[in-house]
């Protein structure tokens, strides 16, 4: 199983760049997605998401990828541009009701789906990034959201155990960003997009605004480079 678990390193991926420099073209940043990963992407219905990276995985057909994301977004429309071009076999989120044809796709066997409850989705990927064993959540207790999940006591209180989840790649949309890839993103369309990016083997970043290095003020970056292993200047 892909999700919850970081995949061993190849000797030809590249999972650094200069700890100054670290933009690259999109063409470059790109080639490190390979078919069958998982991939994590930031947005809300297609706000605060890396168009232009997603339309470049759509140009190589890069498919097979399983999909970390707050929503499918809506045909053709952020994340909705893979599912379109049936790039995705599986889906772990917390809502398609916008999307008709992940929803089609679901219910004909053509994508895996997992529906998550937001807070839940987003505490694993927190969790994920931080090294974390799990989260324990009351959320999903006596539904289908707890089959095959366990159940823990505290305090004579019952938790569900959910396990972190990571990703191979996590495309990250940011406002502002310097060379070496501090981020600052722009009011709510920071969303997953910062918690994403502590969790992934390797984090791209694409941004509207590029700066040099020591032109962002410390005080508003909200993703520190240190997390980034590429930028691409959207």
């Amino acid at each position: 199983m892909a999700v919850g678990r970081r995949r061993a390193e190849s000797p030809d991926r590249e999972t650094s760049k200069s700890a100054f420099d670290k933009v690259t073209s999109l063409e470059d940043a790109m080639s490190q997605l390979r078919p069958g990963d998982v991939v994590m992407i930031g947005g809300f219905l297609g706000i605060g998401t890396p168009s232009g990276l997603i339309e470049e995985i759509v140009r190589r057909g890069t498919g097979g990828l399983t999909l970390i994301c707050n929503d499918t977004a809506t045909p053709r429309h952020g994340v909705g541009s893979l599912i379109s071009a049936n790039l995705i076999d599986r889906v772990i989120t917390c809502h398609m009701g916008s999307n008709p044809e992940s929803q089609q796709k679901m219910n004909n066997g053509d994508m895996t789906v997992e529906l998550i409850p937001q807070g839940t989705l987003v505490e694993r990927i927190r969790s994920g990034g931080a090294g974390l064993g799990g989260v324990l959540t009351p959320t999903g207790l006596g539904t289908s959201v707890a089959n095959g999940k366990q159940v823990i006591e505290v305090d004579g209180e019952s938790y569900l155990l959910e396990k972190p989840i990571v990703a191979d790649v996590a495309l990250i949309a940011g406002f502002r960003g310097d060379r070496s890839g501090n981020l600052v993103y722009r009011g709510t369309a920071r969303n997953l997009n910062p918690v994403m990016a502590t969790a992934a083997h390797i984090v791209i970043a694409a941004v509207a605004e590029l700066y040099d290095i020591g032109d962002l003020d410390p005080d508003t970056v909200e993703t520190p480079g240190i997390y980034v292993n590429m930028i691409v200047e959207a």
